[in-house]
């Protein structure tokens, strides 16, 4: 045992020299390759002038009737104001309104309500912790360091809440940018938003340390350049790359400049803001060297890379950055940088319209999908620093288009017509209809109850779980938080593991936190049905749902309108109502009284899972 500890030790003591100082050969870039649509530089786009400019709200319209008029098509009707103001809601802060609001809305007959309403909507402390989880899904986070052990980070959540307040505070895009890749050069604040770097998996039990720096690094370099220049460069860290003008020797100087920052102590991370994960992140005093690692081999290290970002990112950017991440971070937002503002609005869009206007957010090389709107895609990314990188701004730009406030669904020849001439929506003739996912769907049956909890920031909170779950976990896997209050907050600060997912969210299509997820798959599977009718959190709000519905000697009718109108923002039909009284007047078997069945019943309805 000492002879094969003593090995290892001087294994890692000798790794880190030049085992192959062979010059690096690249293939150079041609003009061919910079052809590709994804780094040519920003088109100068103008606005077209289309047949229908007269019902279209901004130049986002008219982008797409120019593509839908040449394909014999329109856009459809506008949404009624009940649809509209469901959609708003889901899609910024991923709750219901009240009845009430619909009610308001739908009476508001003063111009500007729908403009009124996104701004309200906007200026909510509760947008953020929408939008937050989409970051953060790009960002794969989780508290905890995955593999084997998954061991917790106990200071991970301050990332989440430093995403959270940056983005109700619209915090400049760019700036955003700056502070995840350098913030610790910047403010003590700004530091919390680094940890974005260090978001990923690790394992600290690893017997080589200059291994577990290999890995982190890759994975750090490889989240960076797919994020923020929707490249895959992480294909270049063992070869060449297969399609793309990425060598290996860019994915390297890449990494160069993330390779000083990052030391290993103790498992602890430690930023200027404080403790923040498992591991220590600063700028050493010492600038450590990034070695070319010959077929990705940690162990055949090569000659010295500097840093430098790929070259066939430099092609339409003026200057290159400076060695610094700050230097990094600046440069992406400097001199209309193609790919990193069509990466950002092209993110934007499919979070709004349901699919990106280049379908491969996080790779738009040749593997990826071309853009099907490609003027409207750089209009929109010259439009980004224009609006002083205001991604509030942007939604509402997008939000207040008469695109995204189409119908989604219609009648009659002229319907069946985009149908047939758009099939995958492609050319957005109509508004798409999305599935709740899991976290919205939490959230909507906590508020709807009267159940939420309003509490925010704070370590992730963990509550009960099934027991045919937690008879199989390890001691101390999932400890249930000790105050029941917190077992009712929103799903945004429920603790987030690696190797454990919240059973609704892994049923709905949450990722795992391994890797950036750029977009979430929508499956339709039998057990999403099944849990939202056995499982113990569907009967406990569906309990409370009935409770608040009932409200005492509340007549039979009432409580099923109330309902209704909790779960749809409508009046059942007098169908509806005939039905559900008739199944309210069935004999019960006692053990779940008729209403909270009905509860049960109308959660697993289309309607309050999809949205128009």
């Amino acid at each position: 045992m000492f002879l094969r500890c003593a090995s290892l030790l001087l294994l890692s003591l000798a790794l880190g020299r030049a085992a192959e100082p062979a010059v690096v050969v690249e293939p150079p870039i041609t003009d061919a390759d910079r052809d590709h649509w994804a780094w040519r530089p920003l088109g100068q786009a103008t606005v077209p002038s289309v047949k229908a400019a007269g019902r279209l709200a901004n130049p986002v319209d008219h982008f797409i009737a120019e593509k839908l008029e040449s394909n014999s098509l329109s856009l459809a009707p506008e949404a009624d104001r009940r649809t509209l103001i469901r959609r708003l809601y889901f899609d910024l802060l991923g709750l219901p309104p009240s009845p009430r609001a619909v009610a308001a809305f739908e009476a508001d007959i003063r111009p500007g309500a729908y403009v009124r309403l996104l701004d309200s909507l906007l200026a909510s402390p509760v947008y953020g912790e929408r939008w937050a989880q989409h970051w953060l899904d790009l960002a794969r986070f989780a508290e905890t360091d995955g593999f084997e052990h998954d061991k917790v980070r106990p200071n991970a959540w301050r990332y989440r809440d430093w995403l959270i307040d940056a983005l109700n505070a619209d915090q400049p895009y760019d700036q955003f940018v700056l502070h995840q890749l350098a913030g610790d050069a910047v403010s003590s604040t700004a530091a919390l938003g680094t940890g974005f770097l260090l978001a990923g998996q690790d394992m600290p039990d690893i017997n080589l340390a200059v291994e577990r720096r290999h890995m982190v690094l890759n994975e750090m370099t490889a989240t960076v350049g797919s994020v923020f220049l929707g490249l895959n460069v992480g294909c270049a860290q063992c070869h060449e790359h297969k399609s793309d003008p990425l060598s290996q020797a860019d994915f390297y100087r890449l990494r160069a400049f993330f390779e000083s920052a990052l030391q290993f102590k103790e498992q602890k991370l430690a930023l200027a803001g404080g403790e923040v994960s498992g591991r220590v992140m600063r700028i050493s005093s010492k600038p450590a060297p990034t070695r070319f690692a010959v077929r990705g081999d940690f162990r055949r290290l090569g000659q010295v890379m500097k840093p430098a970002v790929p070259r066939i990112a430099l092609g339409s950017v003026e200057h290159g950055p400076t060695s610094s991440r700050a230097g990094l971070a600046r440069w992406m937002s400097g001199s209309r940088n193609p790919l990193f503002l069509r990466a950002a609005v092209n993110r934007l869009w499919q979070f709004h319209f349901g699919q990106p206007l280049a379908g491969t957010p996080n790779d738009m090389g040749h593997d990826g999908e071309p853009p099907t709107h490609p003027e409207l895609l750089d209009w929109l990314a010259a439009e980004l620093p224009r609006r002083d990188w205001s991604i509030k701004s942007m939604h509402r730009l997008l939000l207040a288009s008469t695109t995204y406030r189409q119908a989604s669904r219609g009648q009659g020849d002229r319907w069946a017509r985009r149908l047939t001439g758009d099939p995958g929506n492609r050319l957005y003739s109509r508004m798409h209809r999305w599935r709740l996912d899991g976290e919205s769907l939490r959230d909507t049956l906590l508020t709807l109850s009267g159940r939420a909890t309003q509490r925010a920031g704070g370590p992730g909170v963990r509550p009960p779980l099934p027991r045919e779950i937690t008879s199989t976990l390890l001691k101390n896997q999932w400890p249930v938080s000790t105050d029941t209050e917190d077992h009712h907050r929103r799903s945004v600060y429920l603790f987030a593991r690696r190797n454990l997912r919240y059973p609704l969210f892994e049923l709905f299509d949450r990722p795992d936190g391994t890797a950036s997820c750029a977009r979430r798959k929508e499956s339709t599977t039998a057990p999403q049905s099944l849990i939202l009718l056995n499982s113990g959190f569907s009967l406990t709000m569906a309990k409370a749902l009935a409770k608040r519905c009932k409200d005492g000697e509340t007549p039979v009718g009432r409580s099923i309108r109330r309902m209704y109108g909790l779960l749809f923002q409508r009046e059942p039909s007098r169908e509806e109502l005939h039905l559900a009284k008739r199944f309210l007047a069935e004999p019960s078997d006692g053990e779940v009284d008729p209403l909270t069945q009905f509860a049960l019943a109308l959660i697993n309805l289309n309607e309050f899972l999809f949205v128009d």
